[in-house]
């Protein structure tokens, strides 16, 4: 069967004068269609450069210099931007670190989830506001239609990374990319997320690639781990496997660092 996501070879250099900078190098990994493959490692170690390079959302003077990324068939480090754009929400959905900076600060919530389905001529403008609605009450936020309401700075941090799922779940995409979506909250509600990131993409079949430095979330969240290091990947394999008898060195430091980890392995 051909994996839903098939990256192959993946380079990203920054360049500074005339020196350059290898942040990715020849990162190669898979994901099958409603699997949630880890992608652990510090920060610095190039997970979200991968990400971004995936969603050819790189700024300068970082450019992607060798791979491809085959997504339901087509390598879309060859498609024009304009068909990048469709593939964008659509196939593959991004959930950022930091709501905040990606939510638009003057707009309402539920207009912003109504956007994202109005981009992609997913619904007509009145079913795109019911649909935020309901998205809204998919992502367990109470008083949905009230809240749709209000801006950004009127939700807590909690409150702003489900209005961030919501948007990623608005057009039913395959594969969502949720990058330390969890980062900026408090433990108790980290949970929460989680949780919710987990209910959903069960319920709808979707892949995941999660983003995170903590091995004690992938040891909850994944199937598969890829661990990055450096820019590269030292180890990768199904989670129980790598939890059991980890081979890398720093796969083993990492997982030291996770009081307890053990006992948060999945049964």
């Amino acid at each position: 069967m051909t994996p839903l996501l098939d990256v192959q070879g993946l380079s990203v250099t920054f360049a500074s004068g005339a020196s350059s900078i290898a942040a990715v190098e020849n990162v190669s990994f898979s994901i099958e269609r409603g699997e949630t493959l880890g992608l652990v490692g510090e920060s610095g170690s190039g997970k979200s450069v991968t990400a971004f390079a995936i969603l050819r959302l790189l700024q300068p003077p970082g450019r992607i210099t060798s791979g491809c990324v085959m997504f339901e068939g087509r390598d879309l480090l060859a498609l024009p931007e304009s068909e990048m754009r469709r593939v964008r929400g659509a196939g593959i959905s991004l959930i950022f670190q930091e709501p905040m900076t990606a939510l638009n600060p003057v707009m309402r919530v539920g207009d912003q989830i109504a956007e994202a389905l109005l981009v992609h001529d997913a619904a007509s403008r009145a079913e795109a506001r019911r649909r935020a609605i309901e998205l809204l009450d998919a992502v367990r936020i109470p008083d949905a239609a009230q809240r749709a309401r209000d801006y950004p700075h009127q939700l807590s941090g909690g409150m702003r990374q489900r209005v961030m799922i919501a948007i990623a779940l608005a057009c039913h995409p395959p594969l969502i990319i949720a990058d330390e979506p969890t980062t900026a909250l408090d433990v108790t509600i980290q949970a929460q997320v989680l949780d919710l990131i987990r209910e959903l993409t069960s319920q709808h079949n979707l892949a995941l690639l999660l983003i995170t430095h903590d091995f004690g979330v992938i040891a909850e969240m994944a199937d598969r781990v890829a661990v990055m290091h450096r820019g590269r990947l030292v180890e990768q394999g199904p989670v129980r496997q790598i939890l059991r008898a980890p081979a890398h060195e720093y796969t083993q430091s990492l997982l030291a660092a996770v009081p307890g980890m053990k006992t948060r392995e999945r049964s």
